[in-house]
């Protein structure tokens, strides 16, 4: 057993090959939801006349399943290039505030191998990531990426290939893997009472906002930043707390 110093400067004792298996091991609870959720994807995307070659290069290059899923609905209405791309990034912009809350893990890092490493974050990837704690090391975070990683481009890749043979994917219940997946991660971060403020902020801003503008994608950004300003203000008010 070897002794290395973690992404926030925390030295632990497991050798990098332990922390990538727990990593694997971690994972595979989410990879049981994201298998469906990614057949469903690519169930998805054959209707939208895409190829197993176009959604295999998609989940490489851009993995990230709710993007995917409205690049793919975009698709399929013959919307244009710039408009699916314009519409990756804005559901994308959440990664910007996930990314700030993992800084303090990745410090001391070189940039280029945090680059490389934040390529691979998922909703999924982050929620582990975060419960992991200070303790988190590339190992940990690479163990969990590869797995997920693989499973989310083997089930699109399948999904897309036995596309035709799925003619209503609700009939089947793989339209609720995305809100099971999600829900298991919410539970995960329950803290009690002081959890509640954020997600209500953050749900009743996304409900808002899918209101007024239901075709569109910004109710996504919007839950992102109301729940991430409510928990900005509940730290800074428990600070002064603690300073009084």
């Amino acid at each position: 057993m070897s002794t290395h110093t973690s992404m926030g400067s925390i030295t632990i004792t497991t050798s990098p090959r332990q922390e990538f298996a727990a990593g694997v091991v971690h994972c595979l609870p989410l990879v049981a939801g994201a298998v469906p959720f990614g057949f469903l994807l690519g169930s998805l995307a054959a209707k939208a006349g895409l190829s197993a070659l176009d959604m295999g290069l998609m989940s490489a290059l851009v993995f990230a399943g709710s993007s995917q899923f409205v690049a793919v609905e975009l698709l399929d209405k013959g919307s244009a290039g710039l408009a699916v791309v314009g519409a990756i990034l804005l559901v994308n912009l959440r990664h910007l505030l996930m990314g700030a809350t993992l800084e303090p893990r990745f410090r001391g890092v070189p940039r280029a191998r945090a680059g490389l490493a934040l390529f691979f974050m998922t909703d999924e990837q982050w929620a582990l990531a975060l419960r992991r704690g200070p303790e988190l090391t590339l190992a940990y975070w690479y163990g969990v990426a590869a797995t997920l990683y693989l499973a989310w481009l083997a089930s699109t890749v399948a999904g897309t290939l036995a596309g035709a043979l799925i003619a209503d994917p609700a009939a089947w219940g793989l339209d609720f893997t995305f809100i099971a997946v999600f829900l298991c991660l919410l539970a995960g971060f329950w803290r009690g009472a002081r959890s509640l403020p954020p997600w209500l902020a953050s749900a009743a801003a996304a409900l808002a906002v899918h209101a007024l503008s239901p075709a569109g994608t910004w109710h996504i950004l919007a839950g992102a930043l109301a729940g991430g300003a409510v928990a900005a203000l509940q730290a800074k008010g428990q600070g002064r707390a603690q300073d009084a």
